[in-house]
């Protein structure tokens, strides 16, 4: 970080080779105070400004630097400020601390999103349907595209600021827990589950949860879902839990006869019904988990049904683009050909 800050009473002529020697990242200096607090921003563009007004070289670079800039501190509405840094064509976002102090900073062309979010994959199912691939393989480590499965959605929920993941683990748990014990954008905990404990009632074992809302998805699904879009919808609508939806279209290939009684009252021709089915993705609020006993099997649906029953708000969000479920040999190859393809699938 020292590369990116400048002293305020250093020279406009100093900002100016310090902003020549970046390479390769955005050309932004912090301006900092004698007590290494962030007063301030400076861009190759603001020098350029600056300079072009009449400001000399030999200049203090308070007199050129923005004092208006965006920073993300302590307790702040991350995505409002993200949104903001979007909006101003901000490239790097500093993040402080409660003093003010620089303590990291954020790539915009890198991370596009802010989601105050802790994320929790499904990777504990055994994967028969595609055996023998799965026999000694993991299903989330499966390649398609030359990338494991699981290793598409860990890097979208870091490309949209998710600082915490959570993977829970059962069938063949070491390959998993392997592949992931190196460092990462995010924080990434392995969670083990003792034995089978279905999609709801795993997350009885997750420690250390912080944010108010949880997105919990399998492992297995390929999707270019917008998770800053679906957490949005889930907080304007005041949902308790929120799930993404894919539509499933089913044609029935004969003539339907409407009865009523023994009297047939009319014929639909090979109708085909819409229907919205459960896409594996879901945004919920932290407090939910209280409700899951530790220990028992809970799978989606029934935790779902739940919900509903005692009258909290379930919503459900539609998506828009890819969604693959790789659930059988076909869907396999047809996912390791799309995404071998050299193309934007977004």
């Amino acid at each position: 970080m020292a590369s990116h800050t400048i002293a305020a009473h250093a020279s406009v002529g100093e900002a100016l080779r310090r902003i020549n020697s970046l390479h390769n990242v955005p050309l932004t200096l912090f301006v900092e105070d004698d007590g290494k607090c962030v007063v301030g921003s400076m861009t190759d563009g603001d020098l350029r400004r600056a300079l072009l007004s009449g400001l000399g070289m030999d200049a203090e670079v308070g007199l050129a630097m923005r004092r208006d800039f965006i920073a993300l501190r302590p307790g702040c509405d991350q995505m409002g400020i993200f949104d903001c840094a979007r909006r101003r064509n901000v490239r790097l976002l500093p993040r402080l601390d409660g003093m003010g102090r620089l303590i990291g900073m954020i790539d915009l062309s890198v991370t596009k999103s802010l989601l105050p979010v802790d994320a929790v994959l499904m990777a504990g199912g055994r994967g028969e349907r595609l055996r023998p691939l799965t026999l000694s393989t993991p299903k989330p480590l499966l390649k398609v595209g030359g990338k494991a499965i699981i290793d598409y959605n860990v890097e979208e929920l870091e490309s949209n600021g998710v600082e915490r993941i959570f993977i829970t683990v059962n069938y063949l748990k070491e390959q998993i827990e392997a592949h992931f014990s190196k460092p990462r954008r995010a924080e990434i905990t392995c969670v083990s589950e003792p034995k089978r404990l279905g999609t709801m009632g795993s997350l009885a074992l997750v420690k250390g949860l912080q944010a108010d809302n949880v997105l919990v998805m399998n492992s297995d699904l390929l999707t270019t879902i917008s998770f800053e879009d679906m957490l949005r919808h889930h907080r304007s609508v005041g949902a308790d839990l929120t799930m993404a939806t894919v539509g499933y279209n089913v044609t029935v290939p004969f003539a339907v006869i409407e009865i009523d009684g023994d009297r047939v009252t009319g014929l639909r021709e090979k109708p085909s019904y819409n229907y919205s089915a459960n896409a594996g993705v879901y945004i919920m609020k932290r407090q939910l988990l209280e409700r899951i006993v530790p220990g028992e099997y809970l799978d989606a649906p029934d935790f779902i049904e739940g919900l509903i029953a005692d009258g909290l708000k379930v919503s459900h969000f539609p998506v828009k683009g890819l969604w693959v479920d790789i659930g059988s040999p076909a869907d396999f190859k047809y996912a390791d050909e799309l995404m071998s393809r050299p193309v934007d699938r977004r």
